[in-house]
């Protein structure tokens, strides 16, 4: 996948439903993403580069696209995907997956089965065992990886305002939360708004 010559909006819709693949010591643990928001580094009040703002905490924001930028918020590690060339801090947060290896064991962990394993940001990457660690190392050079042959297509892509953004003036209301229309393992979906997992993808 391009994380260089495209805008970060762009690439955060093409990733709903490319394969998220994380190996740990005892086994691989797979999911689809189906949730997904863009941050837009500079200009973008809710995004950690905002105004240049650079820290040690968010140095791998500022690295070349394809950077794993994990950071921890509420105890939660959270996972996103650097979009730009090197010192433009915009980048992919992975929010929710729809699980299919190892799905067992991520159980375990989350003391949760069905959809609450995994449907929310710092939700998968507890399912999928992802350490704080992996911050600053590249996609598809570590245990981290993305496959993005042996994806899925979803049938409609919903924008709508990204959750948990309040007071960020218009930032807190732009449309860059992008979910797989339907799809239950999306984070705060309405029950009736679901449907059957397999109904949401291209066939």
């Amino acid at each position: 996948m391009d994380f260089l010559q495209r805008d970060t909006t762009t690439i955060a819709k093409d990733l709903l439903g490319v394969k998220v693949i994380y190996h740990d010591e005892q086994q691989t643990f797979t999911g689809y993403i189906v949730e997904t928001e863009a941050y837009l580094g500079f200009d973008d009040r809710a995004a950690h580069g905002f105004n240049g703002k650079r820290t040690p905490k968010v140095a791998s924001l500022y690295k070349n696209g394809g950077t794993i930028y994990a950071h921890v918020m509420h105890t939660h590690l959270l996972i996103n995907f650097v979009t730009q060339q090197a010192n433009i801090p915009e980048g992919v947060l992975i929010r929710a997956v729809e699980p299919e290896e190892g799905i067992e064991t991520m159980a375990y962990r989350r003391g949760k089965t069905g959809y609450e394993m995994t449907n929310g940001p710092g939700k998968w990457t507890k399912a999928f065992n992802i350490p704080r660690h992996i911050d600053g190392s590249k996609l598809n050079e570590g245990k981290l990886m993305i496959d993005t042959k042996n994806r899925k297509y979803p049938r409609a892509i919903e924008e709508s305002g990204r959750i948990g953004i309040p007071n960020k003036g218009e930032w807190t209301h732009k449309p860059l939360r992008y979910t797989v229309k339907g799809n239950p393992y999306v984070s705060q979906l309405k029950k009736s708004a679901m449907c059957p997992p397999d109904e949401t993808w291209k066939s």
